[in-house]
Formats: structure tokens, sequence, C-alpha cells
């Protein structure tokens, strides 16, 4: 049996908290769990979308990283600024960190400024200042068009563009606005949730565009000018809010440490997250795991969680050399909000071959209201 192992995971994300969470319970308190992470609070993201709404404030939807302190995880504040997968070794904020094992999490960085115009045009769905300017923004938006853009593909939670467009019709339909403004969605992608299969990926479709949401897919953003979306295409449409997914990339230390495929994401084994270099695995957001049809493995919160379990049970198992190795086999499940206090829920296999295996539940109030709960054993179960 191994002794006084080191244990170092990057980024406090989902996937993050589930493995530092799981590996602290499987150890002895010889073994550290060192959980590094820049921000003091950890965000619930899929909240963001209530919100938006003003259903939500922030202190509802976060929690201090100290809660974990308090259950025997180291916290190191601070941004990973150089990673050797070599030596395990990582720079925070100039203080260098050593570990025997390492577990990637740091997630996807949103990159807005990639796309002229973007940032001082529309307001950005995925992030906390983002989503409070679009709470207050619907409200001074009385009439007009409303656009919802997805720039660049993949994006984490596929559901939530499409969620976001359901969601801000219910809104305005509330409030008897709705025949005031129009909604428009924009998206590279030929069809919503298209790695969920082309059944899956219809219904979506169909809901959205059954609330008289105009849905334009294939569309990719050029250039965004005040009130005016430029696509590649050579067409263009206007707004008066916009409402945007930003493009995603790895995390800058992620790619200068040469852990990148070509897809320009960590390339890991699907069954077992682990890289090429020995003790070191990537989970959730930051990793790019090709499907049989082609497609990436979705980036979602549902993934990043049963990731982490398979990674924190298998180093345990080989420090303590108890227990037998686990396999992740692609399981993934996804709330979908479609407003009026009513959800859709998707579930199934994406390693499923020759194509995703995956069903939609029909929409109705008790998967709402399941969401609703899932927010609530989050915080109650991992802080």
């Amino acid at each position: 049996m191994a002794q006084g192992k080191t244990i170092l995971i990057l980024g406090g994300g989902i996937g993050g908290i589930v493995a530092a969470s799981r590996l602290r319970r499987a150890l002895s308190r010889e073994h550290r769990i060192v959980l590094v992470e820049q921000a003091s609070t950890h965000l619930f993201q899929p909240s963001l979308l209530w919100l938006m709404l003003g259903l939500r404030v922030p202190e509802q939807i976060s929690r201090p990283y100290t809660a974990l302190a308090r259950r025997g995880i180291e916290l190191v504040r601070g941004k990973v600024e150089c990673i050797d997968p070599r030596l395990r070794a990582v720079t925070v904020d100039g203080k260098e960190l050593s570990a025997d094992y390492l577990i990637v999490a740091l997630g996807a960085e949103l990159a807005p400024d990639a796309v002229p115009g973007l940032a001082q045009a529309g307001h950005n769905l995925y992030s906390l200042a983002g989503a409070e300017a679009i709470r207050d923004a619907r409200l001074a938006q009385t009439q007009g068009r409303i656009a919802l853009l997805v720039s660049a593909m993949p994006f984490k939670c596929p559901a939530a563009p499409y969620e976001a467009a359901m969601l801000l019709e219910w809104d305005y339909r509330r409030r008897g606005l709705r025949d005031r403004v129009q909604i428009d969605l924009y998206s590279p992608e030929p069809g919503p949730m298209a790695a969920a299969g082309a059944e899956t990926s219809a219904a979506v479709r169909a809901m959205v565009e059954q609330k008289g949401i105009g849905y334009h897919p294939q569309e990719k953003v050029a250039s965004v000018d005040p009130g005016r979306i430029h696509f590649e295409s050579g067409t263009s449409a206007d707004f008066d809010l916009l409402v945007y997914v930003p493009p995603h990339r790895a995390p800058e230390a992620v790619r200068a440490a040469g852990l990148c495929g070509d897809s320009g994401w960590v390339k890991v084994d699907r069954a077992t997250l682990a890289t090429p270099f020995p003790g070191v695995y990537a989970i959730g957001d930051v990793t790019g795991i090709p499907l049989a049809i082609g497609k990436p493995l979705p980036k979602a919160g549902v993934l990043a969680h049963g990731q982490a379990e398979v990674v924190a049970h298998n180093i345990a198992a080989e420090i303590t050399g108890a227990g037998t190795m686990a396999q992740f086999q692609g399981e993934g499940a996804c709330f979908i909000e479609a407003g009026d206090g009513r959800a859709g829920f998707g579930s199934g296999n994406f390693y499923a071959e020759p194509a995703p295996r995956m069903k939609l539940r029909q929409v109705g109030r008790l998967l709402h209201w399941g969401k609703v709960a899932y927010e609530k054993y989050w915080f109650y179960k991992w802080f």
C-alpha cells in the first residue's frame, strides 16, 4: 500500500468538486487532496438560465469553496499559469506545486473576443455578469428583435441556448409583450444537440419552433456590429437585443502544456480519462472525446460528474490496492427547460454504436420540478 500521496485537481467546476470530494472520502488523511481554483465561490451554471429571468439571485446559485476546506480538501486560490504533465507539476500564481496524480478539470475558456464586435454588442449567456445583464436588458427591451446566437462549435451545455430562447419567449408572453417581439436563434449546428441523434435533435427543434421562435441552423457568425450580425454565408440579421454563446477553447495553460490533440482539446482514453502522461487525467469540458458518429462527446456537467467518479475511484483503488478499476460508459442526461414551468428530459448512451442512443421524455411540470430539485441536491450533497 502506497503512503502519503498527493492528488492535485485543477479546477473547481462540477468535475473538480466531485473528484476532490470522492477522493477525500475514499482515502485516509495521510493522502493530500489539493484543489486549485481561481474563484472564491463555486457558481452552479445551469441556474444562470433562471437568474436571467430574475428567478434567482447570485447568492442562491453559488457557494464559497471554503466549505470544501472544512471537509479536509486543501484549497489553493490562484490562476494555473503552467502545467508540466511529465513531472505532474503546476505553477499557480508563481508558486510551483507537484503531485503523484494530476486531474485537469479546468473546463473551457470563454473567448467572446474571438468574434469581432461580439462582446461589445451583446450579453454572454454563460457568465454571471452576462446573465445579470440579460435580466435587466429584457425588462428594458419591450419590443423589437431578440437574437440568440451560438457563435462557434463546440460549446458546453448544448441545450442551454435552446432553453434560453424558450424561457425568454415565456417571459415576454407572461408579461403580455410576446406580440411585440420577434425571437430568433442562429447556430452553426445542423440541428439542436446533434450529438444526441437525429430524433432528439428534431424533437428539440420542434419544441423551439412551436413557440414561434425562428430557428436558423448552419449560420456561422463572422462579425457583429451594433444591431447587426454578419454571417460567413454573406447574410446578416438585425437585432435589438443580443444574447450569445461565446466561442470556447481549452485554457491557455492546457494548450501550452502539449495536452491537446488535433481537436484542440485534451486527448484522453474515453473509458479511463487517462492522458498519454502517466498519472495525469483530464475530465469534463476540457477534453475532446470523439464519438462513433464523428462528433465529439458533448461538454456537459453531468458527463464531467460521471468522469470524475471514475477517475477518483480508479486513483483511490490504485493507491489503496483495493477494488477493481472502473470505466466511464458514456451515459448522460439533461433537463431541457421549455418555459411555462415545464421541462423535457433527455437521457441515454453517447458511446453507443453505430450512433448514440438517446430518449427524450415528454415536456411536463414534473420534470421542471425535477430540475429545481437537482439544483437543491447539488448544493446539499457537495457543499
